[in-house]
This record gives structure tokens, C-alpha cells and sequence, in this order.
């Protein structure tokens, strides 16, 4: 079979597994020799903590990656060659030592990759090499799924019949890696191992203490114990105190499973009526939502998808530092919004529902501007993707594409009362209240002097008095938005 080029570099990014890989899967069928990269980016790395469990992930999510690649060559030294440096000047320079004509990777939509793509296409294309860029981390991408007008959707319901339309007619098939025979030996001077946490400047986190899965392998076994609840899904996906969700989404972010499989697996079971594979379904498709509201609507990552949302006067200065600290730190004497903070500080990992929950508490109890609780779930979240976290952060603000309403305005008391009405997860994540009965763990400060008394809990002590009245904060709220709303 004849070959486009001779060599080829395969830029693995997002998506740190073999199978069902695009842009491995491109390069191996047009490249006599490929070889294999991960480039620890120092402009990425720089502004994160020195303990990062999204790193950490990585590297361990990379030492599989490099093993398989080992396995699946004949020779067994083909390897992933790994870098520490800056992206823009590491792969063209390893395109050139190595002498390979093009570099294979798969597309990012986020801003800063699309500038860092950009650099990197033009510094090889003055030495005659190209940059192959491959839809990979969505099912369909940027412009493929459009009104009848032309124009990207903004509303996500018009969006999913259009999508699902779509996939009908262009199926997306997974496919295993073939030609492998043609993953090149790495040249002496690459043939390193992965290097540790200390060598790029890092240190251990709990991941492993966590028990979080890494790599390829973790991923499918994850999926292998969703598949068999997925039909369930529907019912269990809002409460936190249950095992419910499919636990992928870190997987997703980085790749160590694809998207292609995800829907694959939940599709045909979609058509046939099942409720939980349906509603999992829909949850995919947001994710191509909010990838393609990033593509089509850059200004998103720093602004209001609705502009006149960008009016709101937030709150400023000492006690919005103040409100915003308490919200960071789970002290907002909100039990279950500040059981899902601490859950997310001690796990990087926060349910969907409560998501949600505290989101919305952050905006429209606390005044506190979105960007400013998006910001420290991008620092947080073991699973934070720019696209995804916007979309969230801009919806529970209302100030996004079909977001809830601006009048919508969670009580967390409810939320509480309604999803984890036993307190099972507010007794996870706040031990000191586990003694409450079952009402009063929603709101102590409502509780009974005795019944506080017995629970051995002393407010403002023990556990914070509410930084907030929830009917008072509502009403500043209403006042807030006041400047959006549409005249009648």
C-alpha cells in the first residue's frame, strides 16, 4: 500500500490512549516510519500548584501509553518519546532532528491550543514539514452541526435533534490502530522512560490514595462497571450519596478513552427506548455543545455569551473576598453546598448536581461574578475543560447560551432536602454534623437548642452560622439582574 510519507510524528495531547485514536491512526496509515510525543508544556504547567492530580493523572496516564505503544510495534522499543519544554519550540525541533515530514495531532478548540497550533504549523512549515490537525475529542466539531439558516446553534434541545440527525447519517465508528508494524524504534537519544513528578518540577498527590483510575485500561474498566448501570442512570445520575454517573470525565478530558466509544456504547440502546441511555447520550452531547459554543463564540472564555449580562454589577472589595473565601473553603453554613466544596478540595472531583448547586449559590446568594468561581473550578477540578466549565459556570449565571433563567434560583436548603435527604454525603464530607437528625443536617441554624446540644455542635464553632439568608439574598438577586431583563 502506497504511503504519502516516509515519516511521521504523532503529537499526542488530549488524547493519551492507542485505540480508536485519530491522528495515530491517520499518521499510521500515510507514514512508512511513525514515531510517537507528549510534550510536557512548561507555558501550561508553569501556573499550576506543585501537587496537580491533572498531572500526575497525565504521567501516569503516559506510562501506559508508552508501554502499549512498546506492545503493540513489533520490535517492542517503539516508546513514546517524552518532552519537557514548550510545545512551540519542542516539536518543531524534534520534527526536524528526527526528520519526519509531517506532525499528526488531534484538533483543540481552545484558544490558547488554536494559538500555540498555529505557531507551531507555521515554524514547520518553513522547513517543507505540515501540521495535520484530526476531529478527535468531539463527535462533531465547530461547524458541522448548524441551523437551517447557516448559522451554529445557541439553544442545546434544537442542537440535539440536529446532532443526533446527524449521527444517523454519519455514523462515528471506533476503530483499533492497524498498520502497527510501522511505529518506528525511538533513536537512542529519546529511548527514556516517563519521567517522574520531580523531573518536570511536580510532587505526589492522594490520586492513588483516591483510588482514581489512570490511563487506557482505567478508562475501560470504568466503562465496563457503567454499562451495567447506565440503564439506571436516569434515576441515580442526581444524587451525590449514590453510586450514579459513569465517573469518565477525566477520562474524556484527556483522552485515555474516545468519545467515539462513549457514544457507541450508549446509542443503540438510546434507540431502543432505554431512559438512562438516553439521558447519558444527552449529557455527550452537551459536551460537543459547549465545544462547538467555544469554537463558533470565542469571546465566551472571558465574557458573557449574552452580552448585556456583562452590566451586573457584581460584588466588589473585602466582603466579596470574604463571601468568596467562605464559598472556596466549604464555610458558607450551607451543609451541602459546603460538603460538594470539600468533596472537590480534597478530590478534584465534584457530582454534576452539585455542580450546579454551588454555582448557583456562588452567583446569586453570595453576588460574586461567575469568572471568579469558574477560575477556581479550572484550578481545582480533576476534569476541567475550558469549554465545558464555561458552559456550566455561564448557565447556572444565566448569562449564557440557554441557560436557566435568571429568576431560576436554586434553594439549597431544597436541593439538600430533595437529593440527599438522608444527609449520607453531607456526613461524608462534614463529619461534625453526622449526629444532626435527618432535617436538621439541611440547615442547623434551624435546629433546636437541645437537638444541637445533643449532636454535641456549637454554631460558629463547630460549624459556621450561614453567611446569607437564603429569602434576602433571593431578593438582592432579583434586583441584580434587574438590568437584563427585557422590557414588556
Amino acid at each position: 500500500m502506497h504511503t504519502q510519507f516516509a515519516s511521521g510524528l504523532v503529537w499526542f495531547r488530549r488524547d493519551l490512549r492507542t485505540h480508536d485514536n485519530t491522528a495515530l491512526n491517520m499518521a499510521l496509515a500515510q507514514c512508512e516510519r511513525v514515531y510517537c510525543v507528549f510534550v510536557f508544556d512548561t507555558e501550561i504547567l508553569a501556573p499550576l500548584p506543585r501537587q496537580d492530580r491533572r498531572v500526575e493523572f497525565i504521567r501516569e496516564s503516559l506510562v501506559e501509553l508508552d508501554a502499549t505503544l512498546r506492545a503493540l510495534s513489533p520490535h517492542g522499543n517503539a516508546g513514546l518519546i517524552v518532552l519537557h519544554g514548550r510545545a512551540e519550540k519542542e516539536i518543531p525541533a524534534l520534527a526536524k532532528a528526527l526528520g519526519v515530514q509531517a506532525v499528526f495531532a488531534g484538533r483543540d478548540y481552545e484558544p490558547q491550543a488554536i494559538a500555540r497550533d498555529l505557531a507551531v504549523s507555521q515554524t514547520l512549515a518553513m522547513d517543507g514539514k505540515t501540521l495535520q490537525l484530526h476531529k478527535d475529542h468531539v463527535i462533531f466539531e465547530e461547524r458541522e452541526v448548524l441551523t437551517q439558516m447557516g448559522k451554529p446553534y445557541g439553544v442545546f434541545t434544537p442542537y440535539m435533534r440536529a446532532w443526533l440527525a446527524r449521527l444517523a447519517q454519519h455514523p462515528a465508528p471506533d476503530v483499533s490502530p492497524t498498520h502497527t508494524q510501522r511505529l518506528a524504534p525511538r533513536p537512542d537519544l529519546y529511548c527514556r522512560p516517563v519521567p517522574d513528578l520531580k523531573e518536570i518540577g511536580f510532587e505526589a498527590t492522594n490520586l492513588h490514595a483516591l483510588r482514581i483510575p489512570t490511563g487506557e485500561t482505567g478508562a475501560q474498566n470504568l466503562l465496563t462497571d457503567f454499562l451495567v448501570r447506565m440503564g439506571r442512570y436516569e434515576e441515580t445520575r442526581n444524587f451525590p450519596a449514590i453510586k450514579g454517573p459513569s465517573y469518565l470525565s477525566v477520562h474524556l478530558r484527556f483522552g485515555t478513552v474516545s468519545i467515539r466509544q462513549l457514544v457507541n456504547a450508549a446509542y443503540p440502546r438510546h434507540l431502543q427506548g432505554d431512559e438512562g441511555a438516553s439521558t447519558w447520550l444527552g449529557e455527550l452531547v452537551w459536551r460537543d455543545f459547549y465545544a462547538q459554543i467555544l469554537a463558533n463564540f470565542p469571546h465566551v472564555a472571558g465574557s458573557s455569551f449574552k452580552p448585556e449580562y456583562d452590566q451586573i454589577d457584581w460584588e466588589e472589595g473585602p466582603l466579596a473576598d470574604e463571601l468568596f473565601a467562605a464559598w472556596c473553603t466549604g464555610k458558607t453554613g450551607y451543609p451541602l453546598v459546603d460538603a460538594a466544596m470539600a468533596q472537590l478540595n480534597q478530590t478534584g472531583y465534584m457530582h454534576n448536581r452539585l455542580r450546579m448547586v454551588t454555582g448557583s449559590f456562588l452567583v446569586k446568594h453570595l453576588g460574586v461574578d461567575w469568572r471568579w468561581g469558574e477560575r477556581y473550578f479550572a484550578q481545582t477540578l480533576n476534569d476541567f475543560d475550558l469549554s465545558a466549565n464555561n458552559g456550566g459556570w455561564q448557565w447556572v449565571s444565566s448569562s449564557g447560551c440557554d441557560a436557566q433563567p435568571y429568576f431560576r434560583i436554586f434553594n439549597p436548603i431544597a436541593q439538600s432536602e430533595k437529593f440527599d435527604a438522608e444527609g449520607k454525603f453531607i456526613q461524608r464530607y462534614l463529619p461534625q454534623l453526622a449526629k444532626l437528625g435527618p432535617k436538621a443536617i439541611h440547615a442547623p441554624w434551624l435546629a433546636k437548642p437541645l437537638e444541637l446540644t445533643a449532636a454535641n455542635l456549637t454554631l460558629g464553632q463547630d460549624y459556621p452560622a450561614p453567611v446569607v439568608d437564603h429569602a434576602k439574598a433571593r431578593a438582592r438577586t432579583l434586583l441584580r439582574y434587574g438590568v437584563v431583563k427585557k422590557p414588556v
